[in-house]
């Protein structure tokens, strides 16, 4: 069956989605109401594609049947018209073949970021700040709405560990291969001798949850409380704000102490646990033992490393891909979007190769 042949279905299948839209006792089902309102976006966009290939066909037939008739000015006009179709013919079903591929689950999500200092001390929690500076001028670049969920500032004005939020278009799909370990070789501030060493830190790229994704038992959670308390261990506060959750069933831990209300610590908290809760769930349907969120942390040691920020030579290598660029203090300053597109783009390739 070709891709033309396919749209009757779809065009039924579509309808019939937007009806159920429309049906109250859907609307009152949260869960279901998001799962036919993601199909029905995905639909949308690949029917409009069908669309216009079936278009694009019909002008190409019909431009071949007046060519062979045609001479002069006119010859030479169709002539433009069929390279025109065939372009478009040829631009279309790559994009509809891409639409056809397994939809990502988390399509569409805004993430939870969380950025930590590895192997390396102080210098590692000071590329860990970098790194968060670098998602942060992205986020701007792209239009992202940015919220700092938590931080653990070191001695030094690192971090040992944050977490923060992205919400926008694209995020996921764009953040997604951000997850695993970052390696940095640089001088230290702490060097005095001017000798490169090795640091790193881990990113952990988390799909944000929604309550009707992930239903939480209170009786399920133990809830601590405490004083925050900032670089060196002293106290920031002098009440009770920060909060620990832990999940019983499971022994995910939540701490959070970024805000002086223990109720907003609470909900942050929350917030994080049901979308570390809902990758979990998806690594277990999809039956990946090792866990994805381990695959992307791994033990954040050097020579675990998904890519390597080289300030000597300015330079910038993503393992994965083999791609490596020159301009690091570009790619510092938020200018990611070559080392996305690569990523992104050979995700799909991969995506195509396996469906051919």
């Amino acid at each position: 069956m070709s891709l033309v042949d396919r749209l009757d279905g779809l065009e039924r299948e579509l309808a019939e989605v937007e009806r159920s839209l429309a049906d109250p006792a859907i609307i009152a089902d949260q869960r279901r109401y998001a799962e036919l309102s993601r199909r029905y976006r995905e639909l949308g966009g690949l029917v409009d594609r069908l669309r216009e290939l079936r278009q694009a066909s019909a002008d190409l037939a019909t431009a071949r049947e007046m060519y062979g008739d045609a001479d002069g000015d006119d010859r030479v006009m169709l002539r433009d018209e069929i390279d025109a179709a065939e372009a478009a013919i040829a631009r279309l079903d790559e994009e509809v073949k891409l639409l056809l591929l397994p939809s990502d689950p988390n399509a569409g999500r805004n993430v939870i970021v969380e950025v930590r200092g590895a192997e390396g001390g102080e210098e590692a929690n000071l590329f860990a700040r970098d790194l968060f500076e670098m998602y942060r001028a992205f986020a701007a670049r792209m239009g992202w709405r940015f919220e700092i969920m938590d931080a653990q500032e070191s001695d030094l004005g690192g971090y040992s560990d944050i977490t923060f939020r992205l919400a926008g278009d694209g995020v996921w799909t764009r953040m997604k291969h951000e997850g695993g370990p970052h390696r940095v070789q640089r001088v230290p501030v702490t060097e005095s001798q001017g000798r490169i060493h090795t640091s790193s830190a881990t990113v952990t790229v988390l799909p944000e949850a929604d309550e009707v994704d992930v239903a939480i038992d209170p009786n399920d959670l133990r809830i601590d409380v405490y004083r925050s308390s900032g670089p060196g261990g002293q106290s920031v506060n002098t009440t009770d704000s920060a909060v620990r959750i832990t999940h019983l069933p499971t022994g995910v831990v939540v701490a959070m102490q970024d805000e002086k209300s223990q109720i907003q610590n609470r909900e942050k908290a929350l917030r994080v646990l049901r979308s570390r809760l809902l990758q979990a769930e998806q690594e277990r349907q999809a039956s990946e033992a090792s866990g994805a969120r381990r695959a992307q942390v791994g033990g954040g040691g050097r020579s675990e490393k998904v890519r390597t920020y080289n300030f000597k030579e300015n330079r910038v290598t993503d393992h994965r891909i083999g791609l490596t660029l020159y301009k690091l203090d570009k790619v510092l300053a938020g200018e990611l979007d070559e080392v996305v597109d690569a990523l992104v783009g050979d995700e799909r390739a991969a995506q195509l190769a396996e469906h051919d």
